[in-house]
């Protein structure tokens, strides 16, 4: 006779083929076949896509609809020397979760429906809008998320029912002029020297100080080809962060105004594009209540933390951001997560894992029963 798992060693399971296997964006091909598989043996029907990777899965009957979502992408970094695709920002973890959740809530009996959205690509900002323009949220009111956090925000054994990110840009931009003998410095355009002028504006930017938001340079790329030619091109990346979208906003436009007066300044033609924008969170009080009620009643009383602020930034926000009247929250599960999310090395204690299922379970039915 075959051994019946338990649920617990399933989502363990779940959990180890997910984290050997990852995927970067838009190519959770694997991921994804591996989620229909998964969901199939469970009898639950899923919807796939022609053009991208995910799926949405639903269980329950009913007009409305509750729905949660899990990022399934990977992160591309080097690991000991390597560059590969790294679950290091816990997606497996996120996957594993709300399977887990699923699971538990696949027999019960719904007055609502519950979608489980499997997303593509987070880690590039794209796969909240590709879902939404594939109708995911047709007839949702609420929409829940799930999230490892690094150990400094909290600590295995505490869960918190709302995580208040920050918002993100990202900018590239090419400097284009003539390189020049290092002899003769005045037949050219030195671009470092224009670097230099981007990163000191960068400094100079002055709003409210009471505000959280940072910008700074991540990358530059300058090399005339030789110690003694001075580069007259180079590319460079500038990373933005506030807790607001508003004040994300006000940065993006001082940095536009900044290198259109550097270019002028130093008669040199500078193009520049923001690549990606990320949204920060709007969380509804009414989501982050039902959150706090399930951790409780599900875990515990200790279980239960404050709300996080984190300068982090995700794409989950997206869906609140085009659809204004969706009501959402992200639950925030701690796990000793060390050194941090997005480090190659990250480890967490993997009982973080039974945790979060049953908070988000507890959630989703507390939504889906009333």
């Amino acid at each position: 006779m075959l051994a019946v798992k338990s649920s617990e060693q399933m989502i363990f399971d779940w959990f180890q083929y997910f984290h050997a296997n990852p995927e970067i964006s838009w190519k959770e091909v694997n991921t994804t076949a591996r989620l229909a598989e998964i969901l199939s043996e469970m009898g639950v029907s899923i919807k796939r896509f022609d053009d991208v990777t995910g799926l949405v899965a639903e269980i329950g009957t009913g007009k409305d609809v509750i729905a949660v979502r899990a990022d399934i992408d990977a992160l591309w970094q080097e690991v000991d020397g390597v560059m590969k695709a790294n679950h290091s920002c816990g997606h497996d973890a996120n996957i594993s979760m709300v399977l887990g959740a699923l699971h538990a809530l696949k027999d019960e009996v719904l007055t609502k429906r519950i979608r489980f959205i499997f997303q593509p690509a987070e880690e590039t900002g794209g796969g909240a809008l590709a879902m939404i323009e594939r109708g995911v949220m047709q007839d949702v009111t609420h929409l829940f998320g799930v999230h490892l956090r690094p150990q400094e925000e909290l600590p295995l054994g505490k869960i918190a029912p709302a995580i208040y990110h920050g918002a993100a840009a990202f900018l590239g931009g090419t400097i284009s002029g003539a390189d020049a003998h290092g002899a003769r410095p005045h037949q050219g355009n030195n671009a470092i020297e224009v670097v230099v002028a981007i990163q000191q504006m960068l400094k100079n930017i002055h709003i409210d100080p009471f505000e959280v938001y940072s910008a700074k340079l991540t990358k530059i790329v300058a090399d005339g080809g030789s110690v003694n030619i001075i580069p007259g091109n180079a590319s460079f990346s500038i990373d933005v962060r506030a807790q607001k979208n508003e004040i994300l906003a006000q940065v993006q436009q001082y940095i536009d105004r900044g290198l259109k007066q550097i270019a002028g300044m130093f008669h040199i033609d500078i193009e520049w594009d923001w690549q990606d924008v990320t949204p920060g969170a709007e969380v509804s009080i009414e989501a982050a209540a039902v959150a706090e009620r399930a951790i409780v009643e599900s875990l515990g009383e200790s279980y239960l933390a404050p709300a996080v602020v984190t300068p982090g930034s995700d794409d989950f926000h997206f869906y609140t951001i085009k659809n204004p009247q969706l009501k959402a929250t992200m639950i925030g599960v701690g796990a000793n997560l060390e050194p941090g999310l997005h480090h190659p090395k990250m480890t967490f204690n993997a009982q973080a894992l039974l945790d979060g299922a049953k908070a988000v379970a507890a959630t989703l039915k507390m939504m889906a029963t009333k």
